[in-house]
């Protein structure tokens, strides 16, 4: 068993709503998506394919690679079942691995139950065909095996990537409220923004939405920020492998000629947003400036795109101040973004009201558990009716 070249059900999972961006990216790596579901994909691969998969995918959680489907209606079954499985070919017997879970079975009301019964079929396996015994716990820095069960029908797989790849690696100063990296490279590929036009985002926090359209515009994937992952830790893993596919992602980074501006009225804000485009090695490429959103340099005669996420008003006596600050960035893109199209990402659509413009698209996501919409706006240079009779 080489499960690094057998090929097998791969099972690529991310937030809700984020599928459609997901299925894209997996499509243009050269993979045939096989079904599509809420929080994920499935298609057909070995452990190499998702070496490659973990180094590109923006949208992605979980990479996993399944080992073996089996009908269980207990965890006794679970732990029969996976006690005889050869855990000796693919995990080292004195080293390190993790369990994780996703279980819906009326048997069990924890599931820090199913992944002890899950590591103890493990470890009774190893120490019994090898007379070694693994070191276990919750930090996802070797092996991860993951369990799906739900109902009567359970999966077992090894997660390719351990901590989630949704975190790009590069963001090292977080801010106050930030958006998962995986989130707003998510949010950029439903805009209409072409690579090469200008982006521009006020509000820019800790700068992840700048960050992450430099990344793109330059062919840069996540897979340059991190360094472990928890294919490394399997057994049969070979280095060349993973150090072949590094190379040629190095090799696919482009220039950018794209206007990238980020700005925050907090000077704080801008030096950790810095701070994290350096991280990246995208710095040069974002014009960083400490103003009210409505100061933001807005580079003319460009179909660009302007995207903001601004505070949803989360907390009591928030809303009446917050009122004032949508119905201002509704005037800022009325009268200064004209030819751009305009974003505004918020999970208050009674707030999105006061910015006095018709959305020409709603676009569903979902922020940690927030219920959020993208909601799209055409500017017109001058009106729209002069724009029409122009065409």
């Amino acid at each position: 068993m080489n499960v690094f070249t057998q090929k097998a059900a791969i099972i690529i999972t991310c937030h809700k709503r984020m599928v459609t961006y997901l299925e894209k990216e997996v499509t243009a790596l050269g993979f045939t998506v096989q079904d599509s579901f809420v929080t994920g994909v499935r298609l057909t691969g070995s452990v190499n394919d998702c070496i490659k998969l973990n180094l590109h995918l923006r949208c992605a959680s979980q990479v996993l690679y399944c080992l073996q489907q089996f009908m269980a209606n207990d965890a006794t079954v679970i732990y029969q079942h996976l006690q005889s499985y050869p855990w000796e070919k693919i995990l080292d017997s004195k080293g390190y691995f993790s369990v994780t879970s996703n279980v819906q079975n009326d048997t069990i009301n924890n599931g820090l139950f199913a992944n002890l019964r899950v590591k103890d079929a493990i470890i009774d396996r190893l120490r019994n065909t090898t007379g070694n015994r693994p070191n276990t716990g919750a930090a996802l820095t070797g092996a991860v095996i993951h369990l799906h069960w739900k109902n009567d029908e359970a999966a077992i797989f090894i997660d390719t990537s351990g901590d989630s790849i949704a975190k790009h690696g590069y963001r090292k100063i977080p801010g106050l409220a930030p958006m998962l990296e995986g989130l707003a490279a998510a949010t950029i590929y439903a805009t209409n923004w072409d690579k090469k036009s200008a982006f521009v985002n006020p509000m820019c926090g800790s700068g992840t939405l700048a960050i992450e359209a430099a990344l793109m515009a330059t062919n840069r994937v996540p897979g340059l920020y991190r360094s472990n992952y928890a294919f490394m830790h399997i057994l049969g893993y070979e280095p060349i492998v993973y150090e072949k596919e590094m190379k040629s992602i190095e090799q696919q980074i482009i220039e950018s000629k794209a206007t990238i501006i980020a700005s925050d009225i907090s000077a704080k804000a801008i030096d950790n947003a810095k701070k994290n485009a350096a991280a990246a090695g995208v710095e040069h490429l974002i014009t960083f400036q400490i103003c009210d959103f409505e100061k933001t340099t807005i580079p003319p005669q460009e179909a660009g795109v302007m995207m903001v996420n601004p505070e949803y008003g989360e907390r009591l006596g928030e809303e009446a101040e917050l009122a004032i600050t949508y119905a201002r960035i509704g005037d800022f893109m009325k009268q200064q973004c004209g030819g751009y199209f305009g974003y505004v990402f918020t999970a208050n659509l009674e707030l999105a009201k006061k910015i006095g413009l018709k959305a020409k698209r709603r676009i569903e996501f979902y922020n940690s558990i927030l219920d959020c919409r993208l909601l799209e706006y055409e500017l017109y240079s001058g009106s729209k009716r002069n724009v029409q009779e122009q065409q």
